[in-house]
């Protein structure tokens, strides 16, 4: 058993990258290995079956492959779509928009069902649009970290395989995997995109993708050429096939620290308690602990209904009058790192907190009784600034005032 600890640092909760163990840590410092190696493996093989074990997926095929959570729009986009294709995309924020970006780079032809800023798309405009069109894929963004709006996955996949069986449904869990909970197979999920550094409690840097065995085969019967070289599942997909059953193979070069940090913090996810079932459950815990501390300062959630709120992360505006440099900064100063929106229209107006992975299930490390703490005390200091400021103003512009005129007449002699 190491000793190993992490150096002291500034608590970090963002929605990703989030606070890993130190058992993970440790991990992704371990000397490197050939890719090749009896060392390694066993460890990639072991890392793919466990991320369908998280996903409750039978027999998805997962790739695991070095690169940020975004490669994952490229695999699904370049394998899953030709161009002309028509895809529909379930727009909820920031990553809505890149996500269509991705789409038609390679040559789909996208319709977007954008809903309200802090709301998801509806049951009946989904319904609405799969009833007018037939689409190749619906793809949705699970948890959009520009406003902590969970979409209803199990809807979505339910509603389109009742409408459009034929059309592939596409998740990018990148903010949601291993805090909310994906029933693959169950919720008619083709592909599910994932990243290491969020939920899954990992360093960032391991793009992570769960694929149907029905969307593999959409993918391997294509009439034109896969149209990425590095994403091509093609490509990839007897590297995983090998490294699972036992046997390496080459194409690229895997992150062997990183798949050792990720392989650790999956053994802690499906096989350490809290279970998995359990993790779910502390997850919503933590989440609406933050919300009603957020909510005991008068502040107003960026999620319309509480039904569509994330429970790994939380987006809040801001009090009146106050702007990210007047709250962020002053948790920092309390050693606790958030951040500020993200949403082009209203980045300005809300802040955003990551409570997922260790921070939601291991209470005895007081990761949220610190950022509690540290809010409550830089939002009242904030206030409290601005209203001294807006004081001060005010009195200065009330003593300066005009000197009156003085008029002087000289005698004569």
């Amino acid at each position: 058993m190491s000793t190993f600890k992490q150096e002291p640092h500034k608590l970090l909760l963002i929605p990703g990258p989030i606070e890993v163990t130190d058992e993970v840590l440790y991990a992704n410092a371990y000397p490197p290995v050939a890719h090749t190696s009896a060392d390694f493996i066993p460890i990639f093989g072991d890392s793919i079956r466990l991320t369908r074990e998280l996903l409750y997926s039978s027999d998805a095929q997962i790739f695991l492959i070095a690169g940020s959570g975004t490669l994952g729009w490229d695999q699904v986009s370049s394998n899953l779509i030709e161009p002309g294709e028509e895809v529909l995309v379930l727009n909820s924020g920031y990553f809505g928009d890149s996500f269509s970006d991705c789409l038609k780079t390679y040559g789909a032809k996208v319709d977007e069902i954008r809903a309200d800023f802090g709301a998801a798309v509806s049951k009946s405009d989904l319904e609405k649009a799969l009833l007018a069109k037939k689409y190749k894929a619906v793809a949705f963004t699970h948890v959009d970290t520009s406003t902590g709006v969970l979409s209803d996955a199990k809807m979505v996949g339910e509603t389109v395989k009742a409408i459009s069986p034929d059309s592939l449904v596409i998740l990018d869990g990148v903010c949601s995997v291993a805090s909310e909970e994906i029933r693959m197979d169950d919720w008619s999920i083709d592909a599910v995109i994932s990243a290491s550094q969020k939920g899954l409690g990992a360093p960032p840097g391991l793009s992570i993708v769960a694929v149907s065995q029905a969307a593999l085969k959409v993918s391997a019967t294509r009439k034109t050429p896969v149209t990425s070289y590095y994403a091509s599942w093609k490509r990839w997909l007897p590297i995983m096939n090998a490294y699972e059953s036992g046997k390496p193979m080459y194409f690229a070069t895997p992150p062997v620290n990183l798949i050792r940090a990720y392989h650790t913090s999956l053994k802690q996810i499906t096989r350490a308690a809290p279970s998995l079932a359990d993790r779910f459950k502390l997850h919503k815990e933590a989440s609406q602990r933050v919300k009603d501390a957020v909510a005991e300062l008068g502040l107003k959630q960026v999620p319309t209904d509480p039904y569509y709120a994330a429970n790994g992360m939380s987006a809040v505006y801001l009090p009146d009058g106050l702007g990210v440099a007047d709250l962020v900064p002053r948790l920092a100063q309390r050693d606790v790192v958030i951040t500020g929106g993200l949403h082009k229209d209203y980045k300005d107006k809300y802040f955003r907190i990551g409570h997922m992975g260790v921070t939601a299930v291991n209470p005895e490390r007081g990761d949220l009784d610190k950022l509690i703490a540290a809010l409550k005390d830089s939002v009242r200091e904030a206030i409290a600034s601005k209203k001294l400021q807006s004081r001060t103003e005010n009195k200065r512009t009330t003593q300066v005032r005009p000197r009156p005129y003085l008029r002087t007449t000289s005698a004569r002699l």
